[in-house]
């Protein structure tokens, strides 16, 4: 975006305009189609390096956005009309969702009553507190898949973060589809793609705010997960989760050393052997293989680090740019970029962080991430939103899970690098939240922290004595990373409030699941083995991806965090299981046996319910789920193993990484929290009630297909006095 658009976009927001109009996105991406290269993106695993649009595509593009340059005066008088009359019949100018994700209730309810959150208190104290139900299973994609849509997850085909190729029996995303251009031409050492590369949602269901869209209500939606590749509507919107990295994964770090003994694969990252010649490092980052390129030669963006005889700071040179490394210590986010043709850049940003020097050199570079100035993939909606965001307060992360939790579970990156990754995630988005409720004063504003959800994720082995992981992993002086999260997302809420102290804005603050102890992991594939529902081949053939599986005897298998999947005649490759009344009574056999499971090592209860999913769901996408999900107790999870289909000997493991808490088991135990400035007189809040309850607010008519329902809320005023509202968790 130039200084000029960028004049352009304020100055309408200080007329009260939001972001930028019709006018000045088309404005944005003409300028943007005349001054830079062709787009290009790596668009998944195996999918190779693909052209966005070839060049009849760009023509089109031209083209459309010229048709926007010459009908925006009808366009915009045609939406000045509506936007008069959209909040004919709404009780409230504004509406704000504040959404701190897996926030713990009883963690919450602690530190309240300690008077560490005043901000929370003050909230609770003017309109309501409760615990609010999570979905089945308790997972950020489907309980924020069910808050965007209001309905149930068989209606909008989110059941975890992986689903199941059912063909190849391989997990898969469950929410994205990225796959490449099938066609090209040669020319030379080059292949040219003729088409777009399919980026396609898998997440079915309308969001909510497309209604209050389609009736003229501007909304800005920011970093809300399972919303890439960005939907069209009336507002801004910038996506979170599932967005991928340059390499096409969902994260993989890179680990440079001199050490010969260091591990060449890590979890979630590769090491890189580098060697010193005598002042110099010579290495390069590594993108995505080239498929303009006959050869396909992985793309690389060399670099050099030079010691300049300090034990702790070294010089590091890249894409003509100069930085100084100091031990440990991050860089400011970094830009690159890979050169795929004459002519032709990938732009990508990330950063450095020195380890060590002597005696050995290490140092860990972040995930590659698509520059939010000139992101290869669309990220948002309208495209220009994250140029401008970036124009506005520098580069951020683009990543969908950018807190690096492999890094930190393979101890490349210790605690101290893990919470500062989860900081200054929260901050960015921080100014981009209230960026948006200085804009926005009619409307919906929606913005999703992350760092409440991975900071419990990776720390909680502090707050519990009997986690295996609890001694001999960690630094003490961090033991109050969990409770100091709490702190700094209550002074959000407290700058949330000041912005929102008007009659006329509703502010919900809401977590989708709450987390609790991840002590030990369940094997269910063993488990399967063990009561004969799964037969391994003669000898074993590999393990991981379920390698070494017969499917020619097997009945069931377990993949993702979810659950169990039947090995079903027409719908797995392989499949033996008869449908209809076979699979039926499978289903319900393996509930009955899995609910109450024991693990005899500790003499507890590892499984508090096992559920059905045709019992659990209602929609056409039902058959998608797992057949059956398991509900674990407190302290229990699916195992590491299982969850890639990586079969081990025994059912029950010791957790000993340094993720050590988690929220995928019975939902009743992990609800999730509800704060609000108005009184809600509903019992028993529900992740869905909120897209109906918005709608409702706004005046707008409430889609029948919605499974959510309206909450009883006084809209009218804050409730000045009013006592804190504890509601009993139900079930999902």
């Amino acid at each position: 975006m130039t200084p000029k658009t960028l004049r352009t976009c304020r100055a309408a927001a200080r007329a009260g305009l939001g972001y930028p109009d019709g006018r000045t996105i088309a404005l944005g991406a003409v300028l943007m189609l005349a001054v830079t290269a062709p787009a290009f993106g790596y668009i998944g695993p195996g999918a190779g390096f693909a052209v966005l649009g070839s060049f009849l595509a760009v023509l089109a593009a031209m083209a459309s956005a010229l048709l926007t340059l010459l009908t925006w005066p009808v366009r915009w008088v045609v939406r000045a009309i509506r936007g008069r009359r959209a909040f004919a019949r709404s009780r409230v100018k504004r509406v704000v969702v504040l959404g701190l994700d897996g926030l713990e209730p009883t963690l919450l309810e602690k530190y309240m009553a300690e008077g560490r959150l005043p901000n929370f208190a003050r909230l609770a104290e003017m309109g309501t507190y409760c615990r609010l139900r999570t979905t089945l299973p308790a997972l950020t994609p489907v309980a924020w898949s069910s808050f965007l849509t209001g309905c149930n997850p068989g209606k909008h085909n989110v059941f975890d973060f992986l689903t199941v190729d059912r063909k190849g029996y391989v997990p898969v995303l469950s929410s994205v589809h990225i796959g490449g251009s099938t066609r090209t031409v040669r020319l030379g050492p080059y292949r040219v793609p003729l088409g777009k590369p399919e980026v396609r949602l898998l997440r079915k269901g309308r969001p909510f705010w497309n209604d209050l869209g389609a009736h003229g209500i501007f909304s800005s939606i920011i970093r809300m997960p399972i919303t890439f590749p960005p939907e069209k509507f009336r507002g801004t919107l910038l996506s979170a989760m599932c967005v991928p990295d340059l390499r096409g994964s969902q994260g993989t770090f890179s680990f440079y050393t001199t050490r010969p003994e260091a591990e060449d694969i890590y979890t979630g990252g590769e090491r890189i052997r580098v060697q010193r010649q005598g002042k110099v490092i010579a290495a390069h980052l590594i993108g995505p293989r080239n498929p303009l390129r006959a050869d396909e030669e992985v793309m690389r963006a060399p670099f050099t680090v030079t010691f300049n005889g300090r034990p702790d700071s070294v010089e590091l040179k890249l894409c003509g740019t100069k930085h100084t490394l100091m031990r440990g210590e991050y860089t400011p986010w970094i830009r690159f970029h890979f050169r795929a043709a004459p002519g032709t850049k990938v732009h990508g940003i990330c950063q450095f962080l020195l380890l060590s020097t002597e005696p050995h050199f290490e140092l860990y570079v972040t995930p590659l991430q698509l520059d939010p100035a000139q992101p290869a993939l669309p990220i948002s909606h309208p495209c220009v939103f994250s140029t401008y965001l970036a124009k506005a307060q520098g580069p951020f992360a683009t990543l969908g899970l950018a807190e690096d939790t492999w890094a930190h579970n393979e101890r490349i990156l210790q605690d101290p690098g893990f919470l500062h990754q989860c900081v200054e995630g929260d901050a960015e988005r921080e100014v981009m939240f209230f960026d948006a409720l200085n804009k926005v004063r009619r409307g919906l504003v929606v913005c999703v922290f992350d760092g409440s959800d991975r900071i419990q994720h990776m720390f909680w082995r502090y707050l519990d004595p009997r986690h295996p992981a609890h001694e001999g992993f960690g630094e003490p002086r961090l033991r109050d990373a969990i409770p100091e999260m709490f702190e700094r997302m209550d002074r959000v809420v407290g700058r949330a409030l000041a912005k929102c102290d008007d009659e006329d804005t509703v502010l919900f603050v809401i977590s989708d699941h709450g987390c609790k102890s991840f002590r030990y992991g369940v094997d269910l594939n063993r488990w399967l083995i063990d009561n004969g529902y799964l037969h391994l081949k003669e000898p074993p053939a590999g393990r991981k991806y379920l390698a070494t599986v017969d499917w020619s005897r097997t009945r069931a298998y377990a993949l993702g965090l979810a659950g169990i999947y039947l090995n079903l005649e027409g719908r797995e490759r392989q499949g033996i299981v008869k449908p209809g009344a076979e699979a039926a009574a499978l289903r319900a056999e393996l509930c009955t046996k899995l609910t109450g499971l024991r693990d005899p090592r500790h003499d507890d209860v590892a499984v508090v319910k096992a559920y059905n999913a045709y019992d659990s769901y209602v929609g056409p996408y039902t058959e998608n789920a797992p057949d059956v999900l398991v509900g674990y107790n407190e302290g229990y999870r699916v195992s590491w193993e299982a969850a890639i289909g990586d079969i081990t000997d025994t059912v029950f493991h010791d957790n000993r990484k340094a993720w050590s808490a988690d929220h995928c088991i019975d939902p009743p135990l992990v609800p999730g929290v509800l704060l609000c400035n108005r009184r809600i007189t509903t019992e028993g809040p529900r992740m869905t009630d909120f897209a109906p309850t918005i709608l409702s607010l706004f005046g707008v008519d409430v889609p029948r297909h919605l499974d959510g329902k309206v909450l009883g809320i006084d809209a009218a005023e804050p409730a000045a006095g009013g006592q804190a509202k504890e509601v009993a968790h139900v079930g999902s």
